[in-house]
C-alpha cells in the first residue's frame, strides 16, 4: 500500500515561498528521479568512506592513521543502525515544531510501495541516512589523536540522538520551527556543517590540546591520502548538493553547476591567500580550500546563481584560511584537523551569504521569506545560525561530560605518545 510522504522541495526544506518547509505531492513514482537519487545516495556515502576517511587520515601522524579510518568506518556502521531504529523517525517521522515523533521508529510503514514525493521512501530514508553519517564523522577532525574509541562511539550515538536528528527536523522536517521561519538551507549549512563544526570546537576545548601542541611539530603524515580524499569529497558532493533537490530537474542541474564553481573559487582563494601570507601555495591548503568552498555553497546550492557562487567561494576560501590559521593560533585551541575552521566557519559564511545571493536581483532563485527582501532573509539566516550554535554547543558540552563520567574521554599520555593505532586497536597502518 502506498503512503503519501511530504515532498521536500527546494532542497530538503528550502522552499522558495513562505509556505511551511514541506509541500505535498501526489503519489506518482518517477523512474528518472529515483535513478538520480539512488546515484546521489551512493555519492554521499562515498564522501565518508572513503573520501573523508582518507582526507582526515592523511593529516594525522602515522601512529594515528588507522584510528581515524576506524572512527569514520565505525560511525558509518553505528549511525546506520540508529537511523533505522529511531533517527529517521525523530527527524522526518511526522509533524512538529521540535521533533518528528516515533511513528516511523524501526522504519514502521517504510516499505516497498511507500513514496516520498516522486521517489521511494526507502531511497529518501537512505539518502538522509548518509547525511546523518557524515555529520558526526566530520567532528572526528576536531579531536583526532586523543579521544578514546569507546568514548567516541558513545558520544556520537548520543549526539545523533539529541543534536543531529532534532536540528534536522527543525530545518527540514514537517512543521520544523526554523523551516517555518523561512530559513534557506538547501543541503545542510546549518544542519550539517555549523552543527558539526561547533560540536567539534566544543569537543576540542573539553578534551584539551594534544600533548606537545603547539610547540611540537605535528605535520600530516601522508598528503597523498589527503588530496585523494579531498578529490573524492569534491566528486561526492554533487550527490550531496544536487541530490538535495530530490529530483532530476533544472534546480539539481544548477546546484551541480554552482557547487563546481564555488569550490574552484574557494580552492584558488585559499591557495593565493596562503601564497601571499606564507610565501608558497601548499597541497594541504588548496585541498582545504576546496572543502571550504563545498561547505559554504551547500546551503546556497539550490538558490544561488553562478556569479553568487563565485563570491561565496571566494569568501569561504579567505575566511576559512584565516579561521584555520590566524583565529586558531590567536585563541590557542587545538582543532586538530580544522573541523571548526573549515566546517563551522565555512558553514556560517555560506548560511549568511545564502540570504544574500538567493535574491533574484543577484541571480538567485528567490528568497524564503514573504517580504522584506535580502535584509529579512539574512535575519532569518542569522536566527538559524544562532539557534544551531547555542543548542549544539550546550548539548554537546553536556554529552561530553556525561561520556567522560561513564567511560572517560581522553586516552592516557602514554597511549597518546605511542599512538592510538597500536594501543586502541593493536594494529599499525605501516610495517616499517
Amino acid at each position: 500500500m502506498s503512503v503519501t510522504k511530504p515532498l521536500i522541495r527546494g532542497g530538503i526544506g528550502a522552499l522558495l515561498s513562505t509556505a511551511p518547509v514541506f509541500a505535498f505531492a501526489a503519489d506518482s513514482l518517477s523512474a528518472g528521479d529515483t535513478a538520480w537519487m539512488l546515484t546521489a545516495t551512493a555519492l554521499v556515502l562515498f564522501m565518508t568512506i572513503p573520501g573523508l576517511s582518507l582526507f582526515y587520515s592523511g593529516m594525522v601522524r602515522s601512529k594515528n592513521a588507522l584510528s581515524v579510518l576506524m572512527q569514520c568506518f565505525a560511525i558509518t556502521a553505528s549511525v546506520t543502525i540508529l537511523w533505522a531504529l529511531y533517527g529517521y523517525s525523530v527527524a522526518f517521522g511526522g509533524a512538529g515544531a521540535w521533533w518528528g515523533g516515533l511513528s516511523k521508529a524501526f522504519l514502521a510503514g517504510v516499505g516497498v510501495d511507500s513514496l516520498s514525493g516522486t521517489i521511494p521512501e526507502t531511497v529518501f530514508m537512505t539518502f538522509q541516512m548518509t547525511f546523518a553519517i557524515i555529520t558526526p564523522a566530520l567532528i572526528v577532525g576536531a579531536f583526532a589523536e586523543r579521544m578514546k574509541f569507546a568514548a567516541m562511539l558513545l558520544f556520537m550515538a548520543l549526539w545523533l540522538t539529541f543534536v543531529y536528528a532534532p536540528i534536522a527536523h527543525w530545518v527540514w522536517g514537517d512543521g520544523g520551527w526554523l523551516g517555518g521561519k523561512g530559513i534557506l538551507d538547501f543541503a545542510g549549512g546549518t544542519v550539517v556543517h555549523i552543527n558539526a563544526g561547533v560540536a567539534g570546537l566544543v569537543a576540542a576545548l573539553v578534551l584539551g590540546r594534544r600533548k606537545g601542541y603547539p610547540t611540537t611539530a605535528m605535520p600530516p603524515h601522508n598528503l597523498t591520502y589527503t588530496i585523494v580524499g579531498a578529490g573524492m569529497l569534491w566528486v561526492g558532493w554533487f550527490g550531496f548538493n544536487a541530490g538535495s533537490e530530490l529530483a532530476a530537474d533544472g534546480t539539481a542541474g544548477m546546484a551541480m553547476a554552482v557547487t563546481q564553481i564555488a569550490t574552484a573559487a574557494a580552492a584558488l582563494a585559499w591557495m593565493f591567500s596562503e601564497w601571499m601570507m606564507h610565501g608558497r601555495p601548499s597541497v594541504l591548503g588548496i585541498a582545504s580550500g576546496a572543502v571550504a568552498g563545498l561547505v559554504a555553497i551547500t546551503p546556497a546550492s539550490g538558490t544561488a546563481g553562478p556569479m553568487g557562487a563565485i563570491v561565496i567561494g571566494l569568501a569561504a576560501g579567505v575566511g576559512c584560511f584565516l579561521g584555520a590559521t590566524k583565529l586558531k593560533r590567536a585563541l590557542g585551541y587545538d582543532d586538530s584537523l580544522d573541523a571548526f575552521g573549515v566546517h563551522g566557519i565555512g558553514g556560517i559564511i555560506g548560511a549568511l551569504l545564502t540570504g544574500v545571493f538567493a535574491a533574484p536581483s543577484l541571480g538567485g532563485a528567490g528568497l524564503g521569506v514573504e517580504s522584506g527582501g535580502i535584509g529579512a532573509q539574512v535575519w532569518v539566516q542569522v536566527q538559524g545560525i544562532a539557534a544551531t550554535l547555542i543548542y549544539t554547543a550546550v548539548v554537546s558540552f553536556i554529552l561530553l561530560k556525561v561520556v567522560d563520567v561513564i567511560v572517560g574521554l581522553r586516552v592516557s599520555e602514554e597511549v597518546e605518545t605511542e599512538g592510538l593505532d597500536i594501543r586502541e586497536h593493536e594494529e599499525r597502518a605501516y610495517i616499517l
